[in-house]
């Protein structure tokens, strides 16, 4: 017979007492204000996270899938990124969850619950992952600045570089600053796509059916290598340890209410915010399909092709340079939180610790040697290739992050009376299980 929970006030002290605070320098620095009948005071206090989180889900690694899913198959994966919203939806509220009730991020939950040799092969794997999504922003930031400045690509690639600094001021100014400056960023992108949108004039009734589901993604291979791509850029592995730590940056107090309350919010804050990534996804891939396949142009999957062809087919001036502002917005967002990550799995797998400025020093060269390697054999085409490419290399990656968060947060002897209700644990598996499937088969179509 499980032991009754414990009284809402009783404090619940977390099961992380012995490994340092993920992200120490800013955790537990945001204050939550107390008492009762403040929803809207701690809504403002919670959110944050999820905005961090979502840019992730909005980085120029999307672009290029969703650019090449539109243009190729004109609406019909509009079905693939609305099913990929709705299991990161699932997904991060099951990472913050798994933070505020053991004070552990996921890469901290691996190294308590796995042997030396599993952590060390799951650290390798989530390093990967974040070279493959570091390979992405820096080719589009390189593009974007090229479109715009006419810098070269292959200089444009090693200025990104530089950025470092950028991640060292915003350290500095504390993370509430950190925050609105991704969110200011966010507004930036979607006000962009909002104008691009109205330019493009989708046809609404073919948007509404390629919400539904076909066939025909999975037994089209060109289709699924792109839906897959989609998934990969769409549900991240590394913003499961990202949303796991910044949860913790809350000030809320550790009784049964509070975290029940913490989580509470939190999770709307992440669901909000996620629904701002699924806006900007499909408008991407409704832009392609209404710009491009709507006018016989299949074989766009290139961001060049997009910004040159946006302004000629729309017949509006300034169209392509929207379009090549929110892309550069949109890589500098995914800077931050990938040095954010970086740091977090490091720290958390190993304990092993560095200055935010070098980590991500160390992650950027190696996303900028491949990058400049390709871009100056192989020109612009062979960039978006390795773009696509990173795309699947990430939703390789998922299922190694996916199936530990989901079992860890059906461990009631971890979660306590917080662990995941029967229905919860079979839509997590479920969700886990299709992720495996289509990665299976993506692999099968590779042999």
């Amino acid at each position: 017979m499980s032991p009754p929970p414990p009284a809402a006030d009783a404090v619940i002290e977390p099961v992380a007492t012995a490994y340092q605070p993920s992200l120490p320098e800013a955790h537990r620095s945001v204050s939550v204000p107390g008492g009762v009948g403040q929803f809207w005071r701690k809504l403002g206090a919670f959110a944050g996270p999820g905005y961090l989180v979502a840019v992730g889900y909005m980085d120029p690694g999307n672009w290029a899938t969703d650019i090449a899913g539109g243009s190729s198959f004109g609406y019909t994966l509009l079905s693939v990124i609305l099913f990929s919203n709705l299991m990161a939806m699932l997904l991060q509220s099951l990472a913050a969850k798994l933070g505020i009730v053991t004070g552990l991020d996921l890469a901290q939950a691996c190294r308590q619950q796995y042997s030396r040799p599993v952590r060390i092969m799951l650290w390798l794997l989530c390093e990967i992952a974040i070279a493959a999504c570091d390979l992405a922003e820096v080719i589009g930031t390189a593009i974007a600045l090229q479109l715009l400045f006419g810098i070269p690509l292959v200089l444009g690639i090693c200025v990104t570089a530089a950025d470092v600094l950028l991640i060292l001021l915003l350290h500095q100014r504390g993370f509430r600053q950190l925050e609105a400056f991704v969110v200011a960023l966010l507004i930036v992108i979607t006000g962009c796509f909002a104008v691009e949108l109205l330019l493009s004039q989708p046809d609404m009734g073919a948007v509404a059916k390629g919400f539904i589901p076909t066939t025909q993604i999975a037994t089209n291979p060109a289709m699924l290598y792109i839906a897959i791509g989609i998934l990969g850029a769409t549900v991240m592995p590394h913003n499961l340890y990202l949303h796991s730590s910044l949860v913790q940056t809350r000030r809320f107090e550790r009784t049964r209410g509070g975290i029940m309350e913490a989580i509470k919010f939190a999770t709307i804050d992440s669901t909000v915010a996620l629904g701002f990534a699924f806006f900007i996804n499909a408008s991407i891939l409704i832009l392609a399909a209404s710009a491009f396949h709507a006018h016989g142009r299949t074989d766009v999957a290139d961001i060049h092709q997009a910004y040159d062809l946006l302004t000629p087919i729309l017949g509006a001036a300034g169209a392509s340079a929207l379009f090549a502002t929110a892309l550069l917005a949109s890589g500098q967002n995914s800077t931050v939180t990938a040095t954010l990550a970086g740091q977090i799995v490091m720290e958390g797998f190993v304990d092993f610790k560095i200055s935010p400025w070098l980590r991500r020093l160390a992650t950027r060269l190696m996303a900028i040697v491949p990058a400049v390697i390709v871009a100056t054999l192989y020109g612009p085409d062979g960039t978006m290739k390795l773009l696509i490419l990173s795309q699947v290399i990430l939703s390789l990656q998922l299922p190694f992050a996916v199936v530990p968060l989901v079992k860890f947060t059906s461990d009631r002897g971890l979660m306590g009376t917080f662990v995941n209700s029967t229905a919860l644990k079979i839509a997590a598996w479920s969700v886990s299980t299709i992720i495996i499937i289509l990665n299976l088969k993506l692999l099968f179509e590779f042999i």
